[in-house]
């Protein structure tokens, strides 16, 4: 393992907190600090601040217009994770309560697939004959899909975040923003609708302006967490103000969320929602139907939100013991292919095929395996029509446009850098494994496969103190694009306990070394000696002794206990 750090702080750096701050910021390629440090409000951010979306938008509002004065149908047609399900609430019920004639759409994840696909838009069209669909999360790349539902005579407006392919829908509109999650392009294209039609007579105006300033705003933060969309520029705006709003949030699907996952007095951070609340919205979407998660989100029937609430609890248990049955599963096929094949050291890409895992739980199990081993993951499972495919990647790897350069071995792909789903045929099988095989082997490096811990700060422990931790709380939210800080100190074990009901954490204090410190003048009078936890490591206890050199990675928070305040320090690898 490989530890870089990208600054190193000496005991006699005469540096303020701000300017560690400032370091940390600039070795991030943050160029305008007080944007970052004080991003602006989501409220005065419109569509032409991501592209110049001003004839779209005309288009889309006339559109609209002759469909309200008509009473003709829209839907929305949403994905069925927890961005999509977020983004869907949001739209579906902005267009509601304008008084619009609009039915929510969540394709089955395991009938009709992600996205567009022709039997969703035949169960569409027979369902409502909608004069309009719009998107939310997906369509950047079904151009034969939104042409078949043309032919049909369903306009087709489309707002995604996701990769495009080499060709783009001819929709009748399509905002496309890949700074922002599918829920963040929700949030905007929606508000955008509310300001066109606010002068339009609706008892709800009052109910939708303090939405987009509270509820809508923290569904688009839930969105933009769960889809792991980097936290700088516009989305570190909605994730931010979306985060502040939940307190203010009214709506009992929400409530009941919190409660049922035990944190409705909490303070939200992006670990609660990317932790407890997005898993029971993509739960019940992974095993079940989504249009639950839907329901829960957008009912005013607070009976109905609470039992709503707790079936998706129950359904997000069920979800976590089967990924870890399959995750134990997977490792057991690793070992065989390790002793009767390619050693794991010799794979350049981790390929699980499954006839019976579930395709819900595909890309976690798959998650669970490129972090364990640390190679690009690609997990199939078999299906009715063929196999689904979920991948994850090492963040030097962009595992979508790999797998699109083999397309020809697909039937279809979309996704992201680290991560994408796919989907292909039984003969497609064999020749797309060797194709990756063989490419894989050309493009990644062993280089590339060599776990790297990137350090924020090389520091001394004497120059951390309570304000420098208190400093960096003006760096959150933390999240994908702006992790926790993460810092690393070689110092002295000066002593080491076991913690924990049945004893499986570490706790260990260090302190700087004696023949370090003793010949230098510290600039700042910090702490003597840092307290850190180590979790489930307690089979290292054996290892330490009081008195060894030692070098940690680690985060720093704040520990308040009895009304007091330290530092604390959580090792992270």
């Amino acid at each position: 393992m490989q530890i870089n750090f990208k600054h190193e702080l000496k005991l006699n750096d005469k540096l303020t907190n701000e300017q560690i701050v400032n370091l940390i910021l600039k070795s991030r390629n943050i160029k305008n600090l007080d944007q970052f440090l004080n991003p602006p409000s989501p409220l005065t951010l419109t569509l032409n601040d991501f592209g110049s979306y001003n004839q779209s938008f005309a288009r889309v509002f006339k559109i609209l217009k002759e469909i309200k004065e008509k009473n003709q149908m829209i839907v929305v047609y949403t994905d069925y994770d927890a961005d999509g399900i977020t983004g869907g609430a949001i739209l579906w019920e902005t267009l509601y309560l304008l008084g619009f004639n609009v039915m929510p759409y969540v394709p089955h994840r395991k009938l009709e697939g992600y996205g567009f696909s022709k039997i969703g838009i035949d169960n569409v069209k027979k369902q409502y004959d909608p004069a309009l669909i719009i998107s939310v999360d997906h369509g950047i790349t079904k151009v034969e899909e939104v042409e078949y539902a043309k032919k049909l005579g369903i306009k087709i407006i489309v707002t995604d975040h996701h990769l495009k392919g080499e060709k783009i829908p001819k929709a009748e509109s399509i905002f496309h923003i890949p700074a922002l999650s599918g829920s963040g392009v929700a949030y905007f294209f929606a508000k955008e609708v509310f300001n066109s039609f606010q002068n339009v007579e609706t008892i709800h105006e009052l109910s939708l302006q303090k939405n987009f300033e509270t509820d809508y705003l923290a569904l688009a933060a839930i969105g933009t967490i769960a889809d792991l969309v980097p936290l700088t520029g516009p989305s570190r705006s909605v994730v931010k103000y979306g985060l502040e709003a939940f307190p203010k949030v009214k709506r009992f699907g929400i409530k009941h969320i919190l409660k049922q996952a035990g944190i409705e007095d909490k303070k939200i951070t992006p670990y609660e929602v990317g932790y407890m609340i997005a898993p029971r919205i993509n739960a019940i979407g992974r095993l079940e139907h989504a249009i639950d998660a839907l329901r829960l989100l957008c009912t005013n029937d607070e009976k109905k939100a609470r039992d709503l609430a707790r079936k998706i609890g129950n359904v997000n248990i069920e979800r976590q013991e089967l990924v870890e049955k399959c995750v134990t599963e997977a490792r057991k096929m690793l070992d065989v292919e390790t002793r009767h094949a390619l050693s794991l050291q010799k794979q350049k890409i981790i390929i699980l095929v499954s006839n019976k895992w579930h395709e819900g739980i595909i890309g976690l199990i798959a998650s669970k395996i490129a972090e364990e081993f640390y190679r690009p993951t690609l997990v199939l499972t078999k299906t009715d029509a063929g196999y689904k495919g979920s991948a994850r990647s090492i963040p030097s790897f962009h595992i979508t446009e790999f797998l699109q350069s083999l397309k020809k071995y697909l039937v279809g792909v979309g996704g992201h850098k680290q991560a994408a789903g796919f989907t292909l045929t039984y003969k497609q099988l064999d020749p797309f494994v060797t194709a990756v095989r063989d490419r894989s082997e050309k493009l990644i490096t062993d280089k590339d496969l060599e776990r790297k811990i990137e350090a924020d700060l090389k520091i001394p422990i004497s120059m951390i103190d309570l304000d420098l931790v208190k400093s960096l709380e003006s760096l959150e939210p933390f999240g994908m694009g702006n992790p926790r800080p993460i810092f690393y100190s070689e110092g002295t074990l000066t002593g080491v306990q076991l913690l924990g009901k049945i004893q499986k954490h570490l706790k260990i204090w260090v302190s700087d070394s004696n023949d370090e410190s003793s010949s230098v003048i510290p600039a700042k009078a910090g702490i003597q000696s840092l307290e850190l936890i180590s979790f489930n490591n307690a089979d290292k206890f054996r290892e330490l002794s009081r008195g060894q050199k030692i070098q940690i990675v680690y985060n720093l928070d704040i520990n308040e206990w009895n009304n007091k305040k330290t530092v604390q320090g959580k090792i992270t690898h």
